[in-house]
């Protein structure tokens, strides 16, 4: 898996066995801000499982609007977004004059 990483965004791709279908991929959200991916291709012998676990610096990213696709060329691509810093929340000092 690889990824891009914008301000906006963070992309992951895959590519997985074609004849994988969306039934066999789970994406969830565990403890401590990470994301796992597990893609399971049953009626495959060989290349079928899959396990990804992605870890984010807190209040990074929206786990909650996480974006999964899958499409029949194999090619599996998560999208999480990024959250906004206010100007009001950055970390700049306030400058005095």
């Amino acid at each position: 898996m690889f990824m891009q990483r914008s301000s906006e965004q963070y992309t992951f791709c895959a590519r997985v066995p074609k004849g994988l279908s969306t039934e066999m991929v789970t994406v969830y959200v565990k403890r401590g801000c990470r994301l796992a991916v597990v893609a399971d291709a049953w009626h495959l012998e060989h290349d079928a499982h899959y396990n990804w676990e992605i870890a984010f610096m807190p209040d990074d990213v929206n786990l909650r609007r996480v974006h999964v696709v899958l499409d029949v060329s194999g090619n599996l691509t998560v999208t999480v977004p990024r959250r906004r810093i206010r100007p009001s929340e950055s970390c700049a000092l306030p400058i005095f004059l």
